[in-house]
Parts: C-alpha cells; sequence; structure tokens
C-alpha cells in the first residue's frame, strides 16, 4: 500500500466507534506506515491504552491531552518492540495505571532487522496469558495470544462489539515482518489460522488503517506465505542457494533496500522447512531434499 498524502493525523484523537479512539504517533517510517497507532479502549468512566508507543514527548503529550481527567484503568502492550512499548512506563508514571498485556521479551541478536528492536525496559505489572480478560466501565478486553512476529505478541478483542486489536499480527497495509531468531513462521502461520477462525467485525492494527474485511484479509496473507513456500521450493529445486540469491528472484520490482528485510523472512521460511524436513542446509547454503 502506497503512503497516503500529508499531511497525517499525527496527535489528533480520532473516534474510531464509540468505545475506540485512535492517536497517531509521530514515528511514520518505510516500516511503520505513518506511524504507530495508539488506541484509548472505553469511556469517560475508565479506559485502557493499547499499544503507548514511542517514549516520544509530543505524543505522550498528545495522550495526556487525550486522556484528560479519564481514570486509566491499564495500559496494554500486545507486544515490546520499540515502536510499541517504550511509553508504557512514562505514561503509567503520569498516569498511575499499572502495565498489563504481554511479557517483558529482550532478543540479542546480529541479524539486520528491518523492524524496530526490543525494548529491554518493558516491565509489565501483570501479564496476560491467552483468553485472560482486562476488564473496565462497560467493556472488557480478552487477551489471544498469537506468537509469530514476535514469541510474546498478543491481540486484544473488546468483547461484545467484534474489534480485535492485532498490534503488528495483521497489518491494515503491509504483510508482517517474521524477523527470526525470535520471529517463528510455524507460529505465524498457526496464529493466522486461529485468526481465520474468528468472526471479528474489524481489525484495528496498529499500523495502517482498519481492516474491515478480517476474515478476506487473513485468508490472502495466508496464501501469500504458502505462495512464498513454494517460491523457495521451486528455486532450491534449480540448485542449491544461499539467502542472498533467493531474495532478488523472490522479489523483482522491490527496492534492493528493502531486501534485507525480504531476507529475514525467505530465513524463516527457511528454518521452518527445515523442521520439516524440505530443505537442509550447509553452512549459509540451502538445498532441497528429496
Amino acid at each position: 500500500m502506497a503512503m497516503p498524502p500529508q499531511p497525517w493525523p499525527t496527535g489528533e484523537v480520532e473516534q474510531l466507534e464509540p468505545l475506540v479512539r485512535r492517536v497517531l504517533a509521530p514515528n511514520g517510517s518505510p516500516f511503520t506506515y505513518t506511524g504507530t497507532q495508539t488506541y484509548l479502549v472505553g469511556s469517560s468512566e475508565g479506559l485502557a491504552v493499547i499499544d503507548p508507543g514511542p517514549a516520544e514527548p509530543g505524543h505522550l503529550n498528545a495522550l495526556v491531552r487525550a486522556i484528560g481527567d479519564t481514570p486509566v484503568i491499564a495500559i496494554a502492550c500486545t507486544h515490546t518492540h520499540r515502536d510499541h512499548s517504550p511509553a508504557a512506563a512514562p505514561l503509567a508514571q503520569m498516569t498511575g495505571a499499572p502495565v498489563i498485556g504481554c511479557a517483558a521479551l529482550v532478543i540479542e541478536s546480529d541479524e539486520p532487522r528491518a523492524d524496530a528492536p526490543f525494548d529491554g525496559d518493558y516491565a509489565p505489572d501483570r501479564v496476560l496469558t491467552d483468553g485472560e480478560q482486562l476488564a473496565g466501565p462497560a467493556w472488557t478486553l480478552t487477551a489471544l495470544a498469537t506468537p509469530g512476529h514476535t514469541s510474546n505478541h498478543l491481540c486484544f478483542a473488546l468483547e461484545g462489539t467484534g474489534a480485535l486489536f492485532t498490534g503488528d499480527h495483521v497489518m491494515g497495509w503491509s504483510t508482517t515482518v517474521v524477523a527470526p531468531p525470535d520471529g517463528d513462521m510455524a507460529a505465524y502461520m498457526a496464529s493466522l489460522a486461529l485468526l481465520q477462525e474468528r468472526t471479528d467485525r474489524v481489525y484495528y492494527p496498529a499500523h495502517g488503517p482498519a481492516v474491515h474485511n478480517p476474515r478476506q484479509l487473513v485468508r490472502g496473507m495466508i496464501g501469500h506465505r504458502r505462495q512464498r513456500e513454494r517460491q523457495i521450493l521451486k528455486l532450491l529445486g534449480r540448485e542449491p542457494q544461499v539467502i542472498a540469491e533467493l531474495v532478488p528472484q523472490m522479489y523483482k520490482g522491490v527496492n534492493p533496500w528493502l531486501w534485507p528485510a525480504a531476507g529475514l523472512s525467505v530465513k524463516a521460511h527457511l528454518l521452518d522447512l527445515e523442521r520439516r524436513a524440505l530443505v537442509a542446509r550447509s553452512g549459509e547454503i540451502w538445498t532441497i531434499l528429496s
């Protein structure tokens, strides 16, 4: 999806539906689209802040203005990449609210990353596991464990409304980066299958527009990943190759500047195929197994 023309609604409060408002952080980039979208869920009696975003002073001030005098029941993070969770700690200090959501996770890696690395300062007051709930006045959020993009990723379902906050698991503008060593393609596909079985009305992702055809989009995402897998097997069927040779063939027409990100997803596919005994590697060379 092409970037929308500026100005973007950075720092503005957008009412999406009766219990949902959105504030866009000023961290737009080729990997975050127009920026991280922080969601305020609830009413004037109490709300939850989902994905508070980067600890950028302008964004924190925008959130404080949007919250006003409303009690904050919880600050909830879908995962701990640095475009999602760093504002949790300062916002908790400002509001007195606990940080409740995904588990802490820091992965050290020398891999080139296309997404924001992990937030090492994230310290939740309470970790939600799959199916656990967070409730406020006239609203309830249910955590859904959706590992794949990261192993600690959660989505949050707003019960009784059909709205699902999908973080980076399903985005409204691009496919999700699945970057080893923590990103796991098998887990990601299983999490997509989990969402495919649900009947959510709308997805509110951390990046990009709301998704009003969620099951159709998820079906397409699953098909896209399966197509990439077939493409890898076909290319390796011709000759053994390294990832750097596979990427230009698989991502023709994509700006070479984005090839390192593509290479991470290719590696995630290869590791999954290796676990399934469909490919093998010697050093950095990958070979198909008959």
